[in-house]
């Protein structure tokens, strides 16, 4: 039972991630109705941000607590301004081109920041440092959750609490909606399209780097790479949770998490992505919207 609880909470932990980061490509999707594919990029600059924060201030010998929210806003403004940018360069050019055009685009934004960072950062694994405290309340059951665990948990419904609300009850929350159901009829009712859908990139880059930061400290380390890898699974929590929805996105990541830990620990290591694609696609074939998604009916 002690096993079967730790897998339990590390895919809550991993799942948590996925759900994060799945947002922001589920917001995008829902207000442009594009896949935002340099978004698992906007993640991995912001852990490196976080590092690089994390570095500067612990040679001034600050409190880890104060390390860790300095690094993380600082690695939000940094994505933000990044997930800007990448709206105006590599979407608003395409804005009414072929759909495929600004995917293209968007698949070599993700190369270019890749190999930015392979450059300034190198391509090796680098040490991340330990941002979280230990805390002794956790001491005798630090063998099933540990504090950074506790933490991205935490976070995660803080961040699910606060997006909801940004998006039921405030007037970008209001745009973002009727954007989604009908651009053109936004426009005409004096919705700034351009604005409001460049908020939703900085929201989404804003999630990905706090993302970025938190799993990069609990991991321990950090490369240029766990962006690809990261965006690949947010993006599949994403669909298989309802692509366009913010619930769906918080599920499909948890089912996600769930389905790699308890792979991993009563299958292989090895199988975990099989056992995770393979539930996709099981969802899929059944319900080819995701779990939480609605069909929408085309009118002839």
């Amino acid at each position: 039972m002690e096993y079967f609880l730790e897998l339990f909470l590390s895919g809550l932990t991993r799942g948590s991630i996925y759900a994060v980061i799945a947002l922001g490509y589920t917001m995008v999707y829902g207000v442009l109705g594009l896949i935002n594919f340099a978004h698992g990029e906007v993640y991995m600059l912001g852990g490196f941000v976080g590092l690089i924060v994390a570095g500067v201030l612990t040679i001034f010998g600050w409190p880890l607590l104060a390390i860790l929210v300095i690094a993380c806003l600082v690695a939000m403004i940094y994505a933000g301004a990044y997930g800007y940018t990448i709206e105006k360069v590599a979407y608003k050019p395409l804005r009414h081109a072929p759909r495929l055009s600004p995917l293209i685009s968007a698949i070599g934004m993700s190369i270019f920041l890749q190999n930015y960072v392979i450059l300034a950062q190198t391509a090796d694994f680098q040490a991340y440092p330990q941002l979280i405290p230990d805390w002794e309340a956790l001491d005798a059951y630090s063998h099933i959750i540990l504090p950074t665990e506790v933490v991205i948990l935490l976070v995660t419904v803080a961040t699910m609490i606060l997006l909801m609300f940004l998006i039921k009850f405030t007037k970008i929350g209001r745009a973002m909606r009727a954007i989604s159901q009908d651009r053109k009829m936004a426009m005409l009712l004096g919705v700034n399209t351009d604005h409001v859908i460049s908020a939703t990139f900085i929201i989404g880059s804003v999630l990905a780097a706090l993302g970025g930061v938190l799993i990069s400290a609990h991991i321990g380390q950090i490369n240029y790479y766990i962006g690809f890898v990261a965006g690949i699974k947010a993006f599949t929590a994403a669909v298989l949770g309802g692509i366009g929805s913010i619930p769906g996105a918080a599920l499909g990541g948890l089912i996600l998490g769930w389905t790699e830990s308890f792979a991993t620990g009563y299958v292989s290591s090895d199988y975990e992505d099989v056992f995770a694609f393979g539930l996709l696609v099981f969802i899929l074939i059944f319900k080819p919207a995701g779990i939480l998604g609605r069909v929408e009916n085309e009118k002839v």
